[in-house]
């Protein structure tokens, strides 16, 4: 389907009801018309969410917006719809949730006397930057936020819409309470409109990386997903591209392809590289111990395997030659002011 990752809605694995097109015999002159995106305001419960696994960088994190409209056939994100009991195929790209309270949530959670600031990842699930964000600015007001209370954040974005706000970003960075990570998956501009077919070009994160770069924010590349048989050769360039930007750290991940995201990536698949199909799955089941998914920690980003060696070899000779293997400094979490504590200074 034009514009959209995904071409249908697939069951779920929480779906009690099936529904199947048929032909009734009744013939129609038009095709059925393109899905438009909704947007659902919300008042979430909470807003940070804690993880504790070994494989992210991160134990907190908020995700402004459930679903995301830039329609990466590879999220690994698409799954959680499920849990909404939406399908994680069109509605995850067209049925999308903005929690409206975030900003608020954010700053009562820094009021509790007992929190204790550590660096809170936006993005992690879903694009903090999407293009609802445009209208709806749910990021900007989590980072004014950041911003009065002197925390430090990191974002993950894919979206040249990180731009915008390079004037709060740049204050975060000068007190060394901000990074940006900028995922770009492929500089094929051919593979991209089908792969994630709402996002920013590849060659326009390059220059995302150069102009936050400019502005003095922190800023890494993340690779990902690297995919055997359609993007995975272009690792190198990607992270050449990256350095030359000014990007200072970087990191990859083999393609995850976890409950219904298997069968929705298999489909796409056929429908558009059906040469490729079997080696592409062949090379991921040899990389996931013979399944499409591994959720083990230490192995469930990176793979095992022949396959999986090779790419981490070429991953680490890279961003060593490169200048991208340092470890970032990190973030700051001794200037944290709690609401109100401005005032006790007077």
């Amino acid at each position: 389907m034009a514009g959209r990752g995904s071409s249908n809605n697939v069951d779920h694995r929480f779906t009690l009801q099936r529904i199947e097109t048929v032909d009734d015999g009744w013939w129609q002159a038009h095709s059925a018309p393109a899905p438009t995106t909704s947007v659902s305001e919300i008042n979430a419960r909470s807003i940070i969410s804690r993880n504790r696994s070994p494989d992210v960088p991160f134990n907190a994190s908020i995700n402004p917006y459930q679903g995301c409209e830039h329609g990466c056939i590879y999220c690994y994100a698409r799954p959680s719809h499920a849990y909404l009991e939406l399908s994680p195929g069109l509605d995850f790209e067209t049925r999308l949730f903005a929690k409206q309270n975030a900003a608020a949530l954010l700053r009562a959670e820094f009021a509790r006397p007992g929190y204790q600031p550590e660096v809170i990842c936006i993005g992690a699930n879903t694009d903090p930057y999407q293009p609802i964000e445009q209208r709806l600015r749910l990021t900007r007001q989590l980072l004014e936020v950041m911003r009065d209370h002197h925390h430090p954040v990191t974002l993950i974005t894919k979206s040249a819409m990180v731009l915008r706000d390079r004037d709060i970003l740049a204050e975060l960075a000068a007190e060394g309470l901000c990074r940006v990570m900028v995922s770009v998956t492929t500089l094929d501009e051919g593979l991209r409109r089908r792969l994630e077919p709402r996002t920013t070009p590849g060659q326009g994160r390059v220059r995302v990386i150069e102009q936050l770069n400019r502005a003095g924010v922190p800023v890494g590349v993340l690779a990902a997903p690297m995919i055997p048989r359609l993007n995975e050769h272009e690792l190198e360039r990607i992270l050449e591209g990256a350095a030359a930007a000014g990007a200072d750290c970087a990191g990859y991940i083999l393609l995850r392809l976890p409950h219904e995201l298997a069968p929705l990536f298999t489909q796409w698949l056929a429908e558009h590289y059906p040469q490729r199909q079997e080696a592409v799955l062949s090379i991921l089941r040899q990389s996931r111990a013979g399944a499409l998914n591994s959720p083990a920690f230490g192995t469930r980003m990176r793979g095992e395997g022949e396959f999986a060696a090779l790419l981490a070899q070429r991953f680490r000779l890279a961003v060593r030659r490169l200048g991208l293997d340092r470890s970032p400094a990190p973030l700051r979490c001794d200037g944290f002011r709690r609401p109100g504590e401005q005032l006790a200074l007077f």
